[in-house]
């Protein structure tokens, strides 16, 4: 392997360092940051990511409180939570562990969360904020990736960055941060002529698809920084499974300056940058300066 890796658990631990650090400062001053995960239902993935978020949120020295309710939950006891959520001056921030239920409109249900609380930055008006170039909460993924290519780049300023996929979670708000680092950027997708071409005259690749192996080795151009944020579960050898990205990693090593693993890369970066976003939250609800190297 040619290019440099990425290494996402080992920039997450440095963010949450930094988190940590914050919260001391806070706490110095008689303040806790607080963060509220509501899960409804039992899915077993969203299991799994509230009690990580959960076990980092209390490691970083933050109020955790979580809030489990029954599958059939209905729209009005949801969103009776998320109002005294909005209220609850120790909570600075709120997230709503998605998917919901079918029966609940998940819109709904994030765009009544206070935008202050918001360290998703799902709400609509964090999306406006942010498409707008105002100050906003920042979704996590796109501001982990964010971080990781100031930290590899230094100024980002006049690269070429091609962000595979239009999703509103990632692909969107991550054209938006590149846009706002000065890089010239392309969103692309499915229905992108000639992609490969497109792809290959960009500094900077984001893929996030949803599809494994999806952007091959000879779509990279050389000395290229990939961004893979495509976690896809596929069979292995003996009936196992094992996880991978949206780019052929093996290929693209070869040819990149510098890629992130699937697992291991954007992954670790979300819950680090959702605790980064409930103390930005909690600094802004106090008067006080954001939180360096933090924020977007």
């Amino acid at each position: 392997m040619t290019a440099t890796l990425i290494d996402g658990k080992a920039f997450a631990a440095k963010v949450r360092g930094k988190v940590a650090g914050h919260v001391t400062r806070l706490k110095e001053m008689g303040i806790t940051p607080g963060l509220a995960v509501v899960l409804v239902g039992a899915d077993a993935a969203s299991e799994v990511y509230v009690r990580n978020k959960g076990k980092m949120t209390v490691e970083v020295g933050m109020a955790s409180f979580e809030h489990r309710l029954a599958e059939d939950t209905q729209e009005d006891e949801l969103m009776g939570l998320i109002d005294r959520l909005n209220a609850d001056p120790e909570v600075h921030g709120i997230l709503v562990q998605l998917p919901l239920p079918p029966h609940l409109n998940s819109d709904l249900v994030i765009n009544a969360i206070d935008p202050a609380k918001d360290v998703d930055g799902f709400h609509i008006l964090n999306v406006g904020l942010l498409g707008t170039g105002q100050r906003s909460m920042v979704p996590c993924t796109p501001l982990g990736c964010l971080m990781m290519l100031r930290d590899h780049h230094g100024s980002l300023s006049g690269l070429n960055a091609v962000v595979i996929g239009r999703s509103n979670i990632v692909g969107k708000p991550m054209a938006q941060l590149l846009l706002g680092d000065s890089c010239t950027v392309t969103i692309a997708h499915s229905r992108t002529k000639d992609l490969a071409d497109v792809v290959r005259r960009a500094d900077i690749v984001v893929a996030a698809v949803g599809r494994p192996g999806f952007v091959p080795g000879d779509w990279i151009k050389p000395g290229a920084t990939v961004i893979d944020v495509g976690i896809n579960r596929i069979e292995a050898e003996g009936g196992k499974t094992r996880l991978v990205g949206d780019v052929d990693f093996a290929a693209a090593s070869e040819v990149a300056g510098a890629i992130t693993p699937v697992p291991g890369g954007v992954g670790p970066m979300t819950i680090a940058c959702l605790l980064a976003n409930t103390v930005t939250a909690c600094c802004r609800a106090n008067g006080l300066p954001e939180p360096e190297g933090l924020t977007a």
